[in-house]
C-alpha cells in the first residue's frame, strides 16, 4: 500500500478514536442501547441462525447486550478468537459468556478453546457484526489494522449479510481501499440504519 494511503488511513483512524474516547458516559450509554435495538430489529438478523459477533474493547460499540440478546433470542452464537501461530481469528460456538470466555489478546474477552466447539464452516454463518474504527456510506471499512477480519471474510458466502455497529461520528466521507478490503452491507447507528447498497 502507497504510503500517503497507510498515512491518511492512520489519521482517520486517530482522528475517529479520539471523537469516540470524548464521548461522556451517559451519551455512550444511550447510543449503545439505541444502537442494538435497531440492531434486533434487522430482518437480516432476525431470520438468522447462526450469528457472528465480537466482544468489544476500549471505546467501541458495547456488543455484550446484544450479544446477551443472541443467546435469548435461541440462535447459534460464534465468537472470533485470535489464533496468535496463523495470524487469523478461529470461530467457536460459544452459550454460556461467563464461563466460556477470558480475556485475550489486548485484553478482548475471546473464547476458551478447551470451553467451546470450533466453527470450521463459516458457510454456517448468517449474520456477522463487525468490528471497527470508520465507515463510508458506501460500506468501506477502517479497522484496526490488523488484517484479521479481511482475512476471516475472503472466505464468507456472497449472501451472507455483513453489518457493523458504529456511532454517528464514525462515518467519515471517504476510506481509502485496497483490493483485499471488504466492504459491509449495512451500517447501524444510533440514529440511522444505512443500506450501503443503496449509495
Amino acid at each position: 500500500m502507497p504510503g500517503d494511503e497507510k498515512a491518511a488511513k492512520q489519521s482517520i483512524r486517530k482522528q475517529i478514536q479520539l471523537l469516540r474516547e470524548q464521548l461522556t458516559p451517559d451519551t455512550r450509554a444511550a447510543h449503545n442501547a439505541a444502537i442494538t435495538q435497531r440492531l434486533l430489529a434487522r430482518p437480516e438478523y432476525q431470520r438468522a441462525e447462526t450469528v457472528l459477533g465480537y466482544m468489544n474493547f476500549g471505546s467501541e460499540y458495547a456488543s455484550d447486550s446484544w450479544v446477551e440478546k443472541v443467546l435469548g433470542d435461541g440462535k447459534s452464537l460464534i465468537l472470533p478468537r485470535v489464533n496468535r501461530h496463523t495470524n487469523r481469528l478461529d470461530l467457536y460456538r460459544v452459550n454460556d459468556l461467563k464461563n466460556q470466555l477470558a480475556a485475550g489478546l489486548w485484553g478482548i474477552r475471546e473464547p476458551i478453546v478447551e470451553r467451546c466447539e470450533r466453527l470450521n464452516e463459516i458457510n454456517e454463518v448468517e449474520f456477522v457484526l463487525l468490528p471497527g474504527i470508520a465507515f463510508s456510506r458506501d460500506g468501506a471499512r477502517l479497522g484496526y489494522g490488523g488484517g484479521f477480519y479481511d482475512k476471516l471474510l475472503a472466505y464468507v458466502p456472497a449472501d451472507t449479510t455483513l453489518a457493523t455497529a458504529a456511532f454517528g461520528l464514525q462515518i467519515v466521507a471517504l476510506i481509502p481501499q485496497e483490493s483485499t478490503d471488504v466492504r459491509v452491507g449495512w451500517i447501524v447507528t444510533e440514529t440511522e440504519t444505512i443500506d450501503c447498497s443503496a449509495t
